[in-house]
């Protein structure tokens, strides 16, 4: 378990210390800031893509194999775009060139990296008998949204003097390599005793980090033996759940409107915090200031998953009204801040939101249909959060570069929206726990 949970922790460590440094590493190379976005949002699109064939081949066997694959991909991603951006920062290559050669050497993390997360899950679950299960699966994905504020919190340290912002790149590299070579030789091969089957999540982003992760009663057959990769498919009657589905659609609307305002407001505000701490002649002490705002965003995330939800027992629908409320007021507060501190508060407070938003949703989604179509409606909004994340981010920051206030406007008007459609469409935590207790 500590070794799968140092696997989790570093790909999310690693990819948003990287957010932490590339506005910086945008302002330093003189390019427009939407392109910097662009860049490494590329790889959102790329994980969308992947992470379902990886999560299925996972469920089957070779999941130390997948594992391996995906820090691999993690390793090249890091190790190549670190030496791309030494390159292009040092005038060895054209701002061009360098855009386009590390969004290629983020390929690997989207197509690849993606395998790593479900084949640890179904690692897990396969060895662990179902009395156990919820406790381990919990723990694996605390190190995923630990990761998210480790990241942010030591990638000013990690600008050494000779590679200069490219530091977080090289160091999670290493990071990398050693974890692979562990895995390799400390992790024991396949050898599952339960069914287990791991689940598709959204590439990790510091505001966007999982709370748990499901496991279906289909799966917790204790002492079934794991399909054999030449085993057949399960058949059965249950019919393909469709997206236009009129129980899913208020819960995919709230989905798809509050995660692009989420992502929106992750992509530009990097770039917002140097400009309203007039930092863009001094990217490298940016840096800093951005991680700083992120780690307050991923721990008030954290603290809304790990502690408000179960504390106060909150359904779907309270869930996602008051996240989108807080969220909503979190992006005002940020839009009208001029100091890190007040920056680092709101962007606390949108978090915070965001945080109560995202687990309403899915769980809302979830209550909305049967037992039976559990796993089609995982993979929808597993599909759903991550899609987000590749058109999000570059609009905002596209949105923000026209004038700051179209940027937040926009940002504010989708939660406003949610709000009002959720208020009148999301169906009421009574009526999902009725159906849920009738299942």
């Amino acid at each position: 378990m500590t070794l799968l949970f140092i696997v989790m922790l570093t790909t999310a460590a690693g990819n948003t210390a990287m957010q932490s440094v590339m506005p910086s590493i945008g302002t330093e190379l003189q390019v427009d800031d939407v392109w910097i976005s662009l860049a490494y949002t590329w790889s959102a699109l790329l994980w969308v893509i992947f992470a379902p064939i990886w999560a299925r081949r996972s469920d089957k066997r070779g999941r130390k194999s997948m594992m391996a694959l995906g820090m691999m991909g993690f390793i090249l991603s890091f190790g190549l775009g670190g030496l791309i951006l030494v390159l292009g920062l040092g005038g060895m290559l054209s701002v061009t060139a360098t855009l386009l050669l590390f969004a290629a050497a983020r390929s690997f993390y989207g197509t690849f990296g993606s395998a790593a997360p479900p084949a640890v899950q179904a690692y897990v679950a396969s060895r662990t008998p179902r009395a156990e299960r919820t406790k381990a699966l919990a723990l694996v994905a605390s190190s995923f949204g630990l990761g998210t504020v480790i990241g942010p919190a030591i990638a000013p340290l990690l600008i050494f003097p000779v590679v200069g912002l490219s530091g977080p790149f090289w160091a999670f590299a290493l990071a990398g390599v050693v974890v692979l070579i562990t895995l390799r030789l400390r992790l024991p091969n396949d050898d599952p005793t339960f069914a287990g089957r791991g689940q598709v999540l959204a590439a990790p982003f510091s505001a966007n980090s999982p709370n748990s992760f499901s496991q279906t009663d289909e799966d917790d057959d204790a002492g079934a033996p794991d399909r054999a990769a030449s085993d057949p498919e399960p058949t059965d009657d249950i019919p393909h759940l469709s997206w236009l589905d009129k129980r899913l659609r208020p819960w995919l609307i709230a989905g798809v409107v509050g995660g692009h305002a989420q992502s929106a407001l992750l992509g530009l505000s990097g770039f917002f915090i140097l400009d309203q701490l007039g930092l863009r002649d001094d990217p490298s002490v940016g840096a800093g200031s951005v991680g700083l705002v992120l780690m307050c965003g991923a721990l008030a995330t954290l603290m809304a998953q790990w502690g408000l939800i179960p504390t106060l027992s909150l359904g779907p629908r309270t869930s996602t009204l008051w996240g989108m409320a807080l969220a909503l007021l979190g992006t005002i507060f940020i839009a009208n801040a001029y100091d890190l501190h007040t920056i680092a508060l709101g962007f606390a407070v949108a978090s915070l939101g965001f945080g109560l938003y995202r687990p309403g949703f899915t769980a809302g989604a979830s209550l909305a249909v049967s037992r039976a179509e559990q796993g089609q409606v995982s993979g929808i909004v597993a599909s759903l959060n991550g899609s987000a994340y590749i058109v999000g981010p570059a609009a905002g920051v596209w949105l923000y570069s026209h004038h700051q206030a179209i940027g937040f406007a926009t940002i504010a008007g989708l939660c406003l929206l949610v709000l009002v459609l959720g208020w009148k469409a999301l169906e009421s935590d009574e009526v999902l726990e009725g159906r849920k207790d009738s299942d």
